[in-house]
């Protein structure tokens, strides 16, 4: 099952008529002959191009490509190359030499002919088409109430205002194209945050509470983007009061009030997904009877520890800047300022069978929950071993990630080996409740409003000081999925901020952009975050420094002012709308 769990329909494409179940490879059939208006200006038709929205989200055409025919790794929906990799959350990993078009990216000297640029924009505008003949077949119908057309319409709004803002926030310039749109070869000179606004503004007011499949977005997933739009857009007084309604009052697809899980990872486990947590997601699903991994995160096929019991491929590996904002002072609380000089012992350069020491000083447990460290449980795979899991540590560094991975006691269900890299179940979080948390306690302190969000920082520490969320040893190390001691795997050390911490707009947001940081590592938010903030180039330069001494992929990388905030439009649809001599798409600044 694809994007809407437990959904199955027959479904009418405009390609051709074809018997849906929410499956890429049915979604993606070549045309067969045109069809009358009629085949799809239905409820059933509407329906069927409405899972074609929601099947795009993950930027996959089928088995192992990207739309376009890229990698599917290049149109990933968690964005893994340009907002992790790029932000300094993770090397590109593997060995210098694989996948070489990523190096460009991780070193901000990428330029326009990069394919990966032209897959990501391509799995973006297919989404928006697919949306868009939603809207106009939803306003054709004939056998539709004025209510179902208005929720279909207010859904495939909502996935268009994703699409769109998925490209924003990469290239800023982009075309715009909707539902009326005629002349397709459009300029990208005018700004669309207002269309974005328009999507969300309209879902939020038409969407119901709830939906029958917890994967349909709801109008709390459209007030949360919208208020998240607003902060992009710096208009901080709309976003402060839109979250404040989400955060008292919002509820998921499924009834359940937002709030925090529990157990952290729970986020990132198949068999805790769509929780209170989840705000947006794409749904994914293992072994779904393609023998593909099409519908199983194979965006993230590659990003598995190299050699170990998953076989391929070792790439998205953790970063020493990353891993080290993980160390918590005697009160349990981060080092803003200087975290780099408190760093975690590792295990580069050491081989798996020589000795090596766990670092023993204070940590935040959700370090191990994010990196894969030796020593430490790898979930129930057994303890990480170092070097042996690590395909180029001189290239890439000793870390693996460890969010997209999928449980050893589990892997029938939520485990997909149809390929030649794994596949697995777990959703994509693109909009999770502790992101709402902390965005909107960044407005608040923006604002310089009451506590300046402090107490929405404090609920996001409180659930990672809980016992029930720590990573613990194993009851017998040779038996991984034997359970697990009472023993904590490492020194967890993590405590809120004390009452009045945040003296001022300035102390409180270095709090809070450290605090996305440690929450949201590995989840593509970072790039766009640090390039908001206007704070690219110096946490760039601190994560350059500090890894290129002994990790070549980035030693001499730096990072470009008022050029590498962006991606380039990419050269190969610059050079569509061109008539030989003029392009209606004017390059980003600086390419």
């Amino acid at each position: 099952m694809k994007n809407i769990q437990r959904l199955s329909v027959y479904a009418l494409i405009a390609a051709g008529i074809i018997q849906a179940s929410c499956k890429k490879s049915y979604l993606e059939q070549p045309a067969i002959g045109a069809l009358p208006s009629g085949a799809i200006n239905t409820a059933a038709g509407v329906n069927g191009l409405l899972i074609g929205a929601y099947s795009a989200l993950d930027g996959q055409q089928g088995t192992n490509a990207a739309f376009g025919g890229g990698g599917p790794w290049e149109s990933a929906a968690d964005n893994w190359v340009y907002g992790s990799v790029a932000g300094g959350d993770a090397h590109k990993g593997s060995s210098g030499t694989d996948q070489p078009a990523i190096n460009s990216i991780a070193r901000f000297t990428v330029d326009a002919s990069n394919g990966f640029l032209n897959s990501k924009w391509r799995a973006d505008y297919e989404g928006i088409k697919r949306t868009n003949n939603v809207i106009k077949s939803a306003n054709a119908a004939t056998d539709m109430t004025d209510a179902a057309k208005t929720q279909a319409i207010a859904e495939a709004r909502f996935l268009r205002g994703h699409y769109y803002f998925d490209l924003k926030k990469m290239f800023n310039n982009v075309p715009y194209i909707d539902e009326a749109t005629v002349n397709y070869i459009q300029p990208n000179t005018t700004d669309i945050w207002p269309k974005i606004e328009d999507d969300f503004k309209f879902a939020y007011a038409n969407l119901p509470e709830t939906q029958a499949q917890i994967g349909r977005v709801n109008k709390w997933a459209a007030a949360a983007y919208l208020a998240k739009s607003y902060l992009y857009e710096k208009k901080y007084t709309e976003a402060d009061a839109l979250f404040t309604t989400v955060i008292t009052t919002g509820k998921n697809s499924a009834g359940v009030a937002y709030d925090l899980t529990a157990n952290y990872f729970d986020n990132f486990n198949a068999a805790t997904k769509n929780n209170k947590e989840t705000v947006f997601a794409v749904q994914q699903a293992a072994n779904d009877g393609t023998n593909t991994i099409s519908e199983a995160n194979n965006g993230d096929m590659l990003n598995y520890p190299y050699n170990s019991p998953f076989g391929c491929c070792g790439f998205f590996q953790p970063t020493l800047d990353l891993a080290n904002s993980f160390r918590t002072d005697a009160t349990g609380l981060p080092y803003l300022n200087d975290y780099n000089t408190h760093p975690v012992a590792n295990d580069q350069g050491i081989a798996s069978n020589a000795p090596f020491t766990l670092d023993a000083g204070n940590l935040d447990p959700r370090f191990d929950w994010t990196v894969g460290r030796r020593g430490i449980p790898f979930l129930d795979w057994g303890n990480h071993p170092g070097q042996n899991w690590i395909r180029e540590q001189s290239s890439a560094g000793p870390y693996s990630a460890k969010k997209n991975v999928y449980f050893q006691a589990s892997k029938g269900t939520y485990g997909d080996g149809h390929s030649w890299a794994p596949g697995n179940a777990n959703q994509i979080n693109i909009i999770r409740f502790a992101d709402v948390l902390l965005m909107a306690a960044e407005v608040k302190a923006q604002l310089s409003s009451g506590d300046m969000g402090l107490a929405y920082v404090n609920r996001v520490r409180a659930r990672a000081s809980n016992p029930a969320g720590f990573v613990y040893t194993y009851k017998d190390p040779a038996n991984p999925t034997g359970g697990y001691t009472t023993t904590p795997a490492a020194n967890y050390v993590v405590a809120q901020y004390p009452n009045g911490y945040f003296t001022g707009k300035d102390v409180a947001l270095k709090a809070i952009y450290f605090e996305r940081k440690l929450e949201l590592a590995l989840e593509g938010h970072r790039f766009f975050d640090i390039v908001r903030w206007g704070i690219a180039q110096q946490s760039l330069a601190a994560y350059f420094a500090t890894d290129g001494k002994t990790i070549t992929d980035v030693t001499g990388a730096s990072f470009t002012p008022n050029k590498n905030e962006y991606y380039p439009i990419p050269q190969s649809q610059v050079d569509l709308q061109s008539d030989g001599k003029t392009s209606t798409l004017k390059q980003n600044p600086g390419y």
